[in-house]
């Protein structure tokens, strides 16, 4: 994604809200997980690592996990949550580790905060020898109708709109391995990984004020946006009523190894 004052501000917002982007985000499924790590992989680099929703994950499979964060207040949650790893400031684009030190440099939700021309050949030069980037994206599943419509803020949206809104969200999972030069990495691989999360209805409205775009609205707006979400749920036969619903999830990885 293009980097600009925009996207800056965007990327900062997430530590005013750190408590509950930690209770309500989801990392991958055990599924995609299985597919972005190698199986001998001993040393992992996490990039944006937030709050440590994949961290904590990482450390569960991986013997050495470094989690490098640059928001202190995101990192202050991912530091006290007791997971074992390697907590460090840092972004991306710098990261504070020796070179050739990891089989894997993996981010979740994040590569598309980066300056991908600094941050490609920044993952290159700490990976082992054929060693892996691999990025995930969590998230509720857009492609299904009325999440896509819950989404865009409980509203009804027509074929055009909905294309729109899908053409948006690929480009976030767009990886420009050529940002700076000839790519350092082998022919990339992609896969989508779709499942369901058991959820309160109060939850997932929760869970909405966690993205960036309704974070930095003012607070009329954001209340006006939250409130046309549940609207619009009462409007769903399958959904109206209830406490707990199956909400689709769906994690677009992409991995390649070092050349």
């Amino acid at each position: 994604m293009r980097q600009d004052d925009h996207t800056a501000v965007l990327s900062r917002s997430f530590g005013e809200v750190a408590g509950e982007y930690h209770r309500l985000r989801s990392g991958p499924s055990d599924e995609s997980l299985d597919w972005l790590l190698p199986a001998d992989a001993t040393d992992v680099l996490e990039i944006g690592a937030g709050t440590g929703i994949l961290t904590r994950l990482l450390a569960e499979r991986v013997e050495h996990v470094t989690a490098v964060e640059p928001d202190d207040r995101m990192r202050a949650v991912l530091s006290g949550f007791g997971v074992q790893a390697d907590v460090r400031a840092g972004h991306g684009e710098e990261l504070p580790v020796d070179s050739s030190s990891y089989d894997v440099v993996i981010a979740a939700s994040a590569w598309h905060w980066v300056d991908e021309a600094r941050a490609v050949p920044e993952a290159a030069r700490v990976l082992r020898p054929g060693g892996r980037l691999a990025l995930t994206w969590n998230g509720v599943d857009r492609s299904v109708d009325w999440m896509r419509s819950l989404w865009a803020g409980g509203v009804e949206l027509s074929p055009d709109e909905q294309a729109a809104v899908d053409r948006r969200r690929r480009s976030r999972h767009v990886v420009d391995v050529e940002a700076s030069g000839p790519s350092p990495f082998l022919e990339p691989e992609s896969r989508v990984f779709r499942w369901t999360r058991r959820m309160a209805i109060d939850d997932l409205i929760g869970m909405a004020a966690t993205y960036s775009a309704v974070i930095t609205m003012d607070d009329e707006a954001r209340r006006r946006h939250l409130e046309s979400m549940r609207r619009y749920l009462d409007t769903q036969p399958a959904l109206a009523g209830q406490d707990l619903i199956d909400v689709p999830m769906r994690s677009y990885c992409w991995r390649a190894a070092k050349a």
